[in-house]
């Protein structure tokens, strides 16, 4: 009997093995951007088996499978998913933000808004309640059908300062805390450290020198990274010196000088994130915003949320905020010194802070593209900024570009983003992990 069961089980075995081996996608006669900013490929092909690319090349020299699923492309374009490093996730329903939104439902309906748009990979930074490990872990042990999260847990706010979600961060007041609360973080898994240093324009205490030099020297310690939102030229200066590792907003009260740029290149700190439609949206809702009219836009969001932008008293509200008047100009700055960094030579990652009310996951990926090719960066650099350079950043060797080896997370698209950046928009199918995703607005 033994014996039986042993055989039987050695044959389901294989049957499963098999049927894995059987899964195999045929993409081809496509234009392809890969991700790396080389040129776009024509007549391209490639072969998925069980959500990696196996070959990648052109259409003639294809040798496809037998039994492969074969899917003609033709006049199509295939570029990588998209990966933004600064999002917050599952906090918000209809423009209210509350911890208690934090559902495996509400993560994940952010998780699918994602995928839908083409964005494959999110990093989210520093308001996640620990829930987020669990589902990270279920992503990583199989085939997401979702975008893939990165996690900071909980980010560090000091207290009485700005930053962070009432209830998620735990405030810190003296370096004597922070080891203790880093090795938490590191205990549970987060992929990165996140702290705020800010004093919403005065208006709040910021978080002292030696508390962030202890955070980044404990995460450090643990072999993690740090990262800091941003907004003056100083705190940079100071958080450079100190070793932390990126940026997740430009920063925004003035142009950057030689100094910040020789200490970022000099310690290998990234501008992980410009945040330019953070920027932009900050404005944006002081009259009809024009994309609240956009199908593509629309399509992403509740009719509540939409009638809430809509309306006319809501927007006199927010044009009447006491820096409203400076919001352009804080755009402006932070596009100008996105510029000097990129010829600089310093790295570059993308992130667009979507997630809290008014920053929508998904449309705003799209947007922050255009916003960095209106700022002068070419579609092409855009689009590797936002893949394989992002997934640099990450240390995601798997993701990123479409090359051998790498998971098939991809976005077909209807019209070429090389000639125009908005066509990034006209997405005809998304795949992660080789799998076609249905987007949530499937009928």
């Amino acid at each position: 009997m033994r014996r039986l069961l042993a055989l039987s089980a050695l044959t389901l075995t294989a049957a499963f093995a098999a049927e894995a081996r059987a899964e195999v996608t045929v993409l081809r006669d496509f234009t392809l951007i890969d991700g790396t900013g080389r040129p776009a490929a024509v007549n391209s092909a490639m072969v998925i088996d069980n959500g990696r690319i196996t070959w990648v090349g052109p259409t003639g020299k294809l040798k496809a499978p037998a039994k492969a699923a074969v899917v003609n492309l033709k006049g199509k374009y295939v570029m990588p998913g998209l990966i933004d490093l600064h999002v917050h996730l599952g906090n918000v329903k209809d423009m209210v933000q509350d911890k208690k939104f934090f559902t495996q439902d509400n993560v994940e309906q952010d998780l699918r808004t994602y995928a839908a748009y083409g964005v494959t990979t999110v990093e989210s930074l520093g308001t996640d309640s620990d829930l987020i490990f669990r589902l990270r872990a279920a992503q990583r042990a199989g085939r997401p059908t979702m975008a893939r999260v990165y996690t900071a847990g909980q980010g560090f706010v000091f207290k009485g300062g700005y930053g962070g979600l009432a209830g998620v961060n735990q405030p810190v007041s003296s370096p004597a805390e922070i080891d203790r609360e880093v090795a938490a973080q590191a205990a549970k898994g987060v992929d990165i450290i996140k702290l705020w240093l800010d004093d919403e324009l005065g208006t709040m205490p910021k978080m002292p020198p030696e508390i962030t030099k202890a955070i980044i020297d404990s995460a450090h310690k643990r072999g993690l990274r740090a990262v800091a939102h941003v907004f003056y030229l100083q705190d940079a200066k100071r958080l450079v010196a100190q070793g932390i590792d990126g940026f997740a907003h430009s920063v925004r009260d003035k142009p950057i000088d030689q100094e910040l740029i020789d200490g970022m290149k000099r310690h290998g700190t990234w501008q992980l994130a410009e945040t330019l439609s953070r920027e932009a949206s900050m404005f944006a809702y002081g009259e009809r915003a024009p994309f609240l009219d956009d199908p593509f836009f629309k399509r992403g969001v509740s009719a509540q949320t939409l009638k809430i932008l809509a309306d006319a008293q809501r927007q006199k509200t927010v044009a009447s905020a006491p820096h409203f008047h400076d919001y352009p100009a804080f755009l402006q700055t932070a596009e100008q010194n996105l510029g000097r960094l990129r010829a600089a030579g310093v790295p570059i990652g993308f992130g667009t802070d979507a997630g809290p009310p008014g920053r929508f996951p998904g449309y705003f990926e799209h947007w922050e593209l255009q916003l960095m090719v209106q700022a002068g960066i070419t579609p092409a650099e855009a689009i590797a900024t936002a893949t394989g350079r992002a997934a640099q950043f990450l240390r995601a060797k798997d993701l990123g570009t479409l090359q051998p080896t790498k998971w098939a997370d991809l976005v077909v698209l209807d019209a070429d983003p090389l000639t125009d950046i908005r066509n990034t928009r006209k997405i005809d199918a998304v795949y992660v992990a080789g799998r076609k995703v249905r987007s949530i607005w499937d009928k």
